[in-house]
Order: C-alpha cells, then sequence, then structure tokens
C-alpha cells in the first residue's frame, strides 16, 4: 500500500476499536437509547451536508427499499444491542465477540453465491475461530447473562449481512452517502423514545458527555468518512483486514483505561480469534469483496 494508504489503514484499526470503551463509558450513566440517538444526530450533522453537497443524496434515496434494510442490519438494530450489552458485558469482551463478524459474512456470502468456495485453509481458520471464541465463553462468562451475548451474537449477524445488502442491492450508490441517510433514519427512529431522557444526558458526567460526542464525531463521521477513502485507496481485500485489528485495540483500552481483567480467556481468545479471522477470510486474487462498517 501507499503512505496514504497506511496512514488510512492505521487510523481506522484504532478509531473502530475505540467505540467498546466509549459506549461502555456512557451507558454507565444514560440510556443504550440515548447512546445510539446522540451518535446517530452527530454523525448525520457531519455527513448529510457533505452527501447533499456533492450531489450523492439522490442516487441514494431513489434506492430508499434497500437502504432501510442495510439501516437496520448496519445501525438500527447493532448499536442498541450493543450499547444494552455492555450494560454488564465488559468492553474487551465485547470487543471480541464482535470479531465473529468474518466467519459470519464468509459463510453468508457463500450461501448468497458470492463468495468463492470454502478451502481447507479457509475451514481451519472458521474453526480456529471458534475455539477462540469458545475459550471466550467457556472461561469468561461465568456468572454472565445470556441475553447480553445473544445480543452480540445479533450484531455479528447484522454487521456481516448488511454489506451484503450494499454489494448485491445498493452497487451504485456511494457508501458515505448510504451511511449518511442510516444515520438520519436511525435518529429519527430513535427520537421519540430518546428525547424525552435528554435531561438524563445533559446530567451526565463529562465523560460519559465525551463519550457520546466521540462516538459521534469520531468513531462515526469522521470513521466512515476514512473508511471508505481507504477502500478506494488500497482496495476492498486490504481494508477489510482492520477487522483483525479492532478487537486487540478493544481488548488493550478495556484492559488499560477501564481497569478490566486480562483474563485467561482473553490471553487464549485473543490470539486464536484473530488467527482465525485472517485464515477464514483469505481470498482468491479475483474474488469480489462486499465490505461494511464493523463499528
Amino acid at each position: 500500500m501507499s503512505r496514504r494508504g497506511w496512514a488510512l489503514f492505521l487510523a481506522m484499526s484504532v478509531i473502530w476499536g475505540v467505540p467498546y470503551l466509549l459506549i461502555k463509558v456512557a451507558v454507565g450513566e444514560v440510556s443504550p437509547v440515548v447512546v445510539v440517538f446522540a451518535r446517530c444526530v452527530v454523525g448525520a450533522a457531519l455527513l448529510l451536508p457533505w452527501t447533499i453537497a456533492r450531489g450523492q443524496l439522490g442516487p441514494a434515496l431513489r434506492a430508499w427499499r434497500w437502504l432501510l434494510v442495510f439501516t437496520v442490519l448496519e445501525m438500527t438494530l447493532p448499536w442498541l444491542l450493543l450499547s444494552y450489552a455492555e450494560q454488564t458485558l465488559s468492553s474487551s469482551l465485547t470487543g471480541l465477540l464482535v470479531a465473529g463478524v468474518p466467519f459470519v459474512a464468509a459463510l453468508a456470502a457463500r450461501l448468497v453465491g458470492e463468495e468463492e468456495r470454502l478451502t481447507p485453509v479457509r475451514l481451519a481458520g472458521m474453526g480456529l475461530g471458534v475455539v477462540g471464541i469458545a475459550a471466550l465463553l467457556g472461561l469468561d462468562l461465568d456468572g454472565a447473562h445470556l441475553l447480553p451475548v445473544v445480543a452480540v451474537a445479533l450484531v455479528a449477524v447484522g454487521y456481516a449481512t448488511a454489506p451484503l445488502v450494499v454489494s448485491r442491492k445498493l452497487p451504485d450508490v456511494p457508501g458515505v452517502a448510504a451511511s449518511s441517510v442510516a444515520l438520519a433514519v436511525t435518529a429519527v427512529v430513535y427520537a421519540p423514545f430518546a428525547v424525552p431522557q435528554l435531561g438524563e444526558a445533559a446530567g451526565a458526567p463529562a465523560d460519559a458527555q465525551l463519550s457520546l460526542l466521540a462516538l459521534g464525531v469520531v468513531c462515526t463521521a469522521l470513521a466512515l468518512a476514512l473508511f471508505f477513502a481507504l477502500i478506494r485507496e488500497a482496495g476492498p481485500q486490504r481494508a477489510l483486514v482492520i477487522t483483525f485489528v479492532n478487537p486487540a485495540v478493544a481488548v488493550l483500552l478495556g484492559v488499560l483505561l477501564l481497569d478490566e481483567p486480562f483474563t485467561l480467556g482473553i490471553a487464549l481468545g485473543l490470539p486464536l480469534v484473530l488467527a482465525g479471522c485472517v485464515l477464514a477470510t483469505r481470498r482468491g486474487p479475483a474474488a469480489p469483496v462486499a465490505v461494511g462498517a464493523p463499528g
């Protein structure tokens, strides 16, 4: 990759490892609904004017049906489920569980005919990743509730299938345009539930308010703009590799900044999940790749 490509790659690897930390801080003071609403309002306020100025709003709205499907799978449900799950799960564990996205994506793409055959190496990678996630579930979830884990599993399904909607049904819609509309729609959906609770956010401690702002500005608006720039610069195959680095960033931030324990499950599961992701998503040089927004 070029220097610019490497700079974008490193920035994205960090930026999309940060949301788990920020969500954990925010949900300690405000409800998950408010977290999602604030993130979407800030992101939409920054990206929609850009979309309109570039004349890309029309093409996005003409594909409104599939854009709504993308919105639900990529933002409306996953972000609420993540915020709900992190009320009880650590940010480190949540980030590692979301690392199952590449495995789900590979299987989903295979089912709809967008993926080359599953080679022995890729099957071995999936198996290795499953062992890593099993290590996390078996060693780190003692006493944890089942529903938050199921919520994160549903997040992984949404993140894995949303890119298929983009590649199959929205090929002519620019990524930032699709994301800006999705942010606005999600904000409208949550407004009736979040607006009555905004007083709660206004009275929250400064660290929670800054977390909400950073989620919207850095981890949403800036991240989406950089991500699609990375795809243009380096291609979708290399851009997808950030998925391998994000969980490590989430774990390190949780341990260093939130004093979350570096457990035996993380010590065993992290390298297995990352190695499994690398092997499971290996693609031939001519294979098409659909890339979504995993943060």
